[in-house]
């Protein structure tokens, strides 16, 4: 492949990949580790591999409780 092609891949696989959910956001990585071996060049720490996963959030008790319905 050509190395500029490559380049480009890479940079919109990273964009891709941040805004990924977790799951996809690995095999994307993955995919940047595969054309970085193309390369010949090592794959730089990501961030986006760093980045925590949202907390969830719970609705309050009060939504399940059985006072006040009709």
């Amino acid at each position: 492949m050509d190395e500029d092609f490559c380049r480009e891949q890479l940079q919109r696989i990273r964009i891709l990949a941040d805004r990924a959910d977790p799951f996809t956001r690995r095999r994307l990585l993955a995919l940047v580790g595969r054309y970085d071996a193309k390369l010949g060049v090592q794959s730089r720490p990501s961030k986006i591999a760093e980045r925590p996963l949202p907390a969830q959030t719970t609705p309050p008790a009060s939504i399940f409780s059985r006072e006040g319905e009709a």
